[in-house]
């Protein structure tokens, strides 16, 4: 049976620190209500600027979770792989990198 490693999607699992988690998920909670806010904005007829600076900032909140996890897994799992020498790593954050920035 294969060792199951702990980080990356070559891997398909992370374990994190319950702390790295609750600040993760707190975050997504924060950016989950603003999307609620923009949803009430939307049903109670809100201008459409008003909506837009609101849809603006959850693209914020969203790229600023981005770049914590992105830090976290460079840190972890891509520092940690090219220790011993899993150069795929580098060839699948390349691809995520790509994919970030469309």
């Amino acid at each position: 049976m294969e060792e199951q490693k702990s980080c990356c999607f070559v891997h398909e699992k992370k374990e994190r620190t319950e702390k790295e988690s609750k600040d993760l998920i707190n975050r997504l909670s924060r950016i989950e209500g603003q999307v609620r806010g923009i949803r009430k904005m939307v049903e109670s007829g809100s201008y459409c600027p008003d909506i837009l600076v609101q849809v603006s900032a959850v693209n914020a909140a969203l790229n600023s979770f981005n770049k914590v996890l992105l830090a976290n897994h460079i840190r972890t799992c891509v520092a940690e792989d090219i220790r011993e020498g899993k150069d795929e790593t580098i060839d699948e954050l390349v691809t995520v990198l790509q994919k970030l920035m469309r």
